[in-house]
This record gives structure tokens, C-alpha cells and sequence, in this order.
């Protein structure tokens, strides 16, 4: 790897590519530390470290983890990419509601791009929303539990209220505009990198913390089972079934077409890390819902108790979790493999699975096939996800342990394909040398 990046630096056409994408991230980090205009911006930073010693905002979580702490300081990155994640998630899911996104999507190229022009309306729509939702529980008190809201909104007038929505809602708007530019420009995909960078630079925070809180004998034991955890989800991410899929010959013109063999890839977990972002985004719901109930309520107190992780552990809390990762990674991966599609193109092109019969037998081949290896993939992605859960029961951390769940899939998932796309263009550039 070390050897891929020296001679990635080397090439000058790469080169440019790869200081152009760091450039972009750096940009990106540094709105992160740029507050919203309207927030006191001390006493955000007040709030916000009392936040995360008590637990963290776990309704809101996930949106943290991917904007990489520029949540809780309010900045004008605040939202990050999310709205941007959840809208194409929305768009791809509605593709099997409605007809018309469908045949866009087999349009190729550019129904390909409508549909990308749909995702960019639907996440300022997004934006907007989730940045009015923010400044209204901030200005209720809900959005900094154990700090009190006085303070945090010096001005609250209608002009300064809509000036803070917007500048989040642009602050998102400038975040997508930056990961496009990187996935055409730079190297990788644009908004995977953009959440990596958020999630890593997490890491030091945390790990700190475990060591200030636990001692060296606790953190040398969070190193060694970062170690077996990375080795573990590298292993699993690169597993793949690779089913055989051959092509019979065929004459067109003067020409012998087909007579190829090549094979169809499925992935263990080929829902990547989409059912944990489900997941987590439905557990958030009701906690959401019970932070504008009276404390003392007992369907508050309920959800409190056994729906909020950073209250310490539940099963059903536990059981919950583990059954939504594993239902959405059955419905998801049924989504995006379409084994019915994949059947007719090998059909109308002439391919076959060796022992199989066309059409019909072998869209049930796949379908048997991609079922039974998501299995073991839905339980792997469960045990993944749960791992933050086991270390507030053995350690006593809090909900934000680095090492589990999205944060850690991402980070290896995104790692892993950005050093492929690294050497697959040093390979492309090396063979137009030989051409020339």
C-alpha cells in the first residue's frame, strides 16, 4: 500500500487528483470549527462538553457521527452529508414504488442523472427540515439535555431564526457540491470520503477519553481488539461467492461473438452498512418523540429505560437493534439485487450458469443463492453494530465507543475502495505508457 501511494504521487496526473481531494476534505474540515451566526458559540462549546460527558445526544447521533462533531458545536456544517444520504436512500427505495423512477434508472446514463438531480432537491428539502428541527430544540432546551437553553439564542427574532436555517441548509448544500467535485475530479467517491474523514477524525477524541477515563490497561485492551475487530470486517468485506456465468457463441455478420466465461460477485455483506443506518435512524424515533413528554411520564420513562442506549443496557433495547439490522439487510439487499433482472440480461445475452437452466431456474438459483449468504452477513453486520453495546456493559463508555457499529464499516469499507480505485488508475496510467 505504502509503495501504491508513493508511486500514486509520482504520477502527476494522479497527483493533482489526490492533492485536489485532500484540499477539498481540509476545506471540509474546517467548516466543521465554523459556527452558525445567531448561536453564542461559547456557551455552545460549554453545552456541547457537557453533552458528551453525560452520553452524548443520542436522538441525534447519527447525524453527529457523520459530520464528525460539527453537530454539537452548531456549525455551519452542522447537518454534514445526511440529508444527502437519506435522500438517495429515499430516491433508490422509491424505485420499487414508483414505475417512473424504475425506468429512469434502466434509461442508463441519463436517467441516471435525473434521478441525481431528484436527490439534490430532496436533500435541501431534507436540509431544511432537519435544520429547523435543530434550532427548534436547541431554542427548547431538548437539543443540550444537561445544560440549560438560556443563552444559547441571544436574538430570537424571525430574521435571525431563518438566517440560521439557511446558512445550514447552504452549509449542506456546499458539503454535496464538494463531494461531487471529488468524485469526478479527485480520486474516490466523493461522499464516502467526506463521512470517513468526519468518522476518523473522531477516532483521537474518543480513544483519548477511554484512556483519561479507564486507565492504560483498558485502552491497551480497546488496541487489541481494534486490531481483531479491523482484521475481522477486512476479512468479511473482501469475502465474496463468485457464481460462474458462461456465454455461448454466437455468430453476428461474419463475426463469432460470446464463448466467454465470467462469474457474478456476491458480496457477505452486500447491504454494506445501509441496515445499521436504518436501524439506528428508527431507534432514534422514539426518543425523539418522548423529549417534548413530561420527564415524568411512564411511556417517557419506558422508552428512557429500555429504547435509549446510553441509559445503560436493555435487551429489548439489544433485541430490537439486532432484529431491525437483520430485516433491513434482507430488504435492502433484495432492493439493489434484482436476481429477476440479472436473470433476463443473462437470457437475452446468452449467458447461462453452468447446470442451470435459463431464465426462470436461474433467477431462483440467485435468489437461493444471495439468501443464503446474507444470512451469515446479516448476523455479521448485527454482532458489528452491537459492539459499542457490549463495551458500555464491560467497559462502561459511553454509546459513542469508535470501534463498532457504522463507524468502523465505513471506515474499512471506504478505505479499501479508495486504495482499489488508487491502484486500478496507477494500473491504467502504467498500461497508456505501454500503448504510447
Amino acid at each position: 500500500m505504502k509503495n501504491a501511494f508513493i508511486r500514486a504521487f509520482a504520477t502527476p496526473e494522479l497527483r493533482w487528483k489526490l492533492l485536489f481531494t485532500l484540499g477539498l476534505l481540509a476545506i471540509y474540515r474546517l467548516g466543521v470549527f465554523i459556527p452558525t451566526p445567531g448561536f453564542d458559540y461559547t456557551t455552545v462549546l460549554m453545552c456541547s462538553e457537557s453533552t458528551m460527558q453525560g452520553g452524548g445526544a443520542t436522538a441525534l447521533g447519527m447525524i453527529s457521527l457523520f459530520s464528525g462533531g460539527a453537530l454539537l458545536q452548531l456549525s455551519i456544517f452542522s447537518l454534514g452529508v445526511m440529508p444527502y444520504i437519506t435522500a438517495s436512500i429515499i430516491i433508490q427505495l422509491l424505485r420499487v414504488v414508483i414505475p417512473r423512477f424504475e425506468a429512469l434508472h434502466k434509461e442508463g446514463q441519463s436517467g441516471t442523472a435525473k434521478l441525481t438531480q431528484y436527490t439534490r432537491y430532496l436533500t435541501i428539502g431534507l436540509a431544511v427540515l432537519q435544520s429547523t428541527t435543530i434550532v427548534t430544540l436547541v431554542r427548547s432546551g431538548q437539543f443540550f439535555p444537561n445544560c440549560p437553553a438560556a443563552g444559547l439564542v441571544p436574538d430570537q427574532s424571525v430574521l435571525i431564526l431563518l438566517s440560521m436555517v439557511l446558512t445550514m441548509t447552504v452549509g449542506t448544500v456546499i458539503i454535496m457540491w464538494m463531494g461531487e467535485l471529488i468524485t469526478e475530479r479527485g480520486v474516490g467517491n466523493g461522499m464516502s470520503l467526506l463521512i470517513f474523514t468526519s468518522i476518523a477524525a473522531s477516532f483521537p477524541a474518543a480513544m483519548g477519553q477511554i484512556f483519561e477515563l479507564k486507565g492504560w490497561i483498558s485502552f491497551s485492551l480497546v488496541i487489541v481488539v481494534a486490531l481483531v475487530v479491523m482484521i475481522g470486517v477486512i476479512f468479511v468485506e473482501q469475502s465474496q461467492r463468485r457464481i460462474p456465468v458462461q456465454y455461448a457463441k454466437r455468430m453476428v455478420g461474419r463475426r463469432m461473438y460470446g464463448g466467454t466465461s465470467t462469474y457474478i460477485p456476491i458480496k457477505v455483506n452486500q447491504a454494506g452498512v445501509i441496515p445499521v443506518i436504518f436501524a439506528s435512524s428508527i431507534l432514534a424515533v422514539p426518543q425523539l418523540i418522548s423529549s417534548f413528554g413530561d420527564p415524568t411520564d411512564g411511556w417517557v420513562q419506558w422508552i428512557n429505560t429500555h429504547l435509549v442506549q446510553s441509559q445503560g443496557f436493555s435487551w429489548i433495547y439489544t433485541l430490537v437493534y439486532s432484529a431491525l439490522i437483520i430485516f433491513f439487510a434482507f430488504f435492502y439487499t433484495s432492493i439493489t439485487f434484482n436476481a429477476e433482472e440479472i436473470a433476463d440480461n443473462m437470457k437475452k445475452y446468452g449467458g447461462f450458469v453452468p447446470g442451470v437452466r435459463a431464465g426462470k431456474p436461474t433467477e431462483r438459483y440467485l435468489q437461493y443463492v444471495i439468501n443464503r449468504i446474507q444470512t451469515p452477513g446479516a448476523l455479521y453486520l448485527a454482532i458489528i453494530a452491537l459492539i459499542p453495546v457490549l463495551a458500555l456493559v464491560f467497559m462502561g463508555t459511553s454509546q459513542n465507543f469508535p470501534l463498532g457499529g457504522a463507524s468502523i464499516l465505513i471506515v474499512i469499507g471506504v478505505g479499501l475502495d479508495t486504495v482499489k480505485q488508487i491502484d486500478a488508475k496507477l494500473q491504467q496510467h502504467h498500461y497508456e505508457g505501454i500503448l504510447r
